[in-house]
């Protein structure tokens, strides 16, 4: 079982790139599925064909859907929702902003995820690839199903008992709304539809990131962030694609000074990413939409490769052992030192690069050892445990 995760800046043409991927790996004979999580999907577009949230057959070994997350939010979300509706109504805020409120930025989106696990477990394909949302939102959902583990081992038992006490209490003086156990059930059926998707994302034996890029400064320093921010949240990226190249038949002198300022973009993107497998696809002189002009792209991007074996090695987290001591080591290549911070609390450690934050909760070997330090080099942060003297 494959998962390919194709992500990149909004208009660098990564549906494009995940359309052909899909094509490629069916035709060698994978049963594939090619599913979008943007919400705005541009798959039906690509391959010129009707596409809904149930999956629909493309060509022989290929099927290809658009998720409805709204639909899925509903199902799963609706008396939470409910519940919420009623509080801002309590309080005095009605209409649209209450409707606003009541569900939080990115969560429709998070569904999407959740159909990934399903797909995955259900045996109907040997390959996954998912169409991502641009980077920025990519990132978030990555994010979410371990935010929410943390959320529901710590903070959701206790606040169901809470509830449960002040619920008669509250009810003799005042008007507002308590949650009930509908609610609670709710939240429980929201997050054990993520469940299990981060064992499958996480795990690079089974789940690959690509990065699209195009050769412009702006695209690069955008594909940088994502690579250390996969790194930090446990993603494996075993291949960038640096799309609209200009190719060598391309003469005309007003295109010589931007083959010069391509050029240095390419070399740039040689030493940034000379650990993973890099790609490049041709500006090509027509629109590549369509099921043979995809197939052409496929063809061009991977040659005698297939799609679905991993096309450069690496594991974002690894342990290691250094006399006595041992060293958890997080790859963040292209982090700098201003960027980053580590915190342990208890049996967790808390990573930061950026805005982003991760809780790593440490192994037995570990809780036992306080860190001694923390040491960014070489794209990789090093976090030294020794033992309690």
């Amino acid at each position: 079982m494959r998962v390919i995760l194709v992500t990149g800046k909004g208009g660098v043409g990564k549906t494009t790139v995940a359309a052909a991927t899909a094509i490629r790996t069916a035709d060698l004979g994978h049963r594939t599925l090619v599913m979008s999580t943007d919400p705005a999907h541009s798959l039906a577009d690509a391959y010129q064909v009707q596409l809904g949230d149930a999956s629909t057959r493309v060509v022989s070994g290929l099927d290809a859907q658009q998720i409805d997350a709204q639909q899925r939010l509903e199902e799963s979300w609706g008396a939470m929702r409910d519940y919420l509706t009623d509080v801002f109504d309590w309080s005095g805020l009605k209409g649209i902003e209450a409707e606003e409120l009541t569900v939080f930025p990115g969560m429709d989106e998070l569904f999407s995820l959740a159909s990934v696990r399903d797909h995955a477990e259900s045996g109907a394909y040997d390959t996954i690839i998912v169409d991502c949302a641009p980077t920025a939102e990519t990132l978030r959902l990555l994010s979410l199903p371990e935010v929410m583990s943390w959320y529901m081992e710590k903070m959701f038992p206790v606040g169901r008992r809470v509830a449960k006490v002040v619920r008669p209490m509250i009810s003799r003086v005042s008007s507002m709304p308590v949650a009930d156990e509908q609610v609670f059930d709710s939240v429980a059926r929201f997050y054990e539809r993520l469940d299990g998707v981060r064992d499958i994302l996480g795990d690079p034996d089974v789940t690959s990131a690509r990065l699209v890029m195009n050769p412009e400064k702006m695209v690069i320093a955008e594909a940088r962030r994502t690579y250390t921010y996969l790194g930090l949240f446990g993603y494996a990226v075993d291949g960038v694609v640096v799309n609209r190249v200009l190719p060598d038949v391309v003469t005309d002198p007003y295109f010589e000074r931007w083959r010069e300022i391509q050029g240095e973009h390419l070399e740039a993107v040689d030493e940034g990413f000379a650990d993973v497998d890099i790609r490049h696809l041709r500006l090509f002189d027509e629109e590549m939409v369509g099921i043979d002009r995809l197939r052409v792209v496929g063809d061009e991007l991977f040659g005698d490769t297939d799609p679905t074996e991993r096309l450069s090695e690496g594991h974002p987290f690894r342990v290691e052992d250094d006399g006595d001591n041992v060293v958890l080591v997080v790859g963040m290549p292209f982090a700098e030192h201003s960027d980053v911070d580590v915190m342990r609390h208890e049996d967790e450690l808390f990573v930061t690069v950026g805005p982003y934050r991760r809780s790593i909760v440490l192994p037995d070997s570990l809780r036992r050892r306080q860190v001694l330090r923390a040491k960014l080099t070489e794209g990789e942060l090093r976090v030294t445990f020794g033992t309690v003297e």
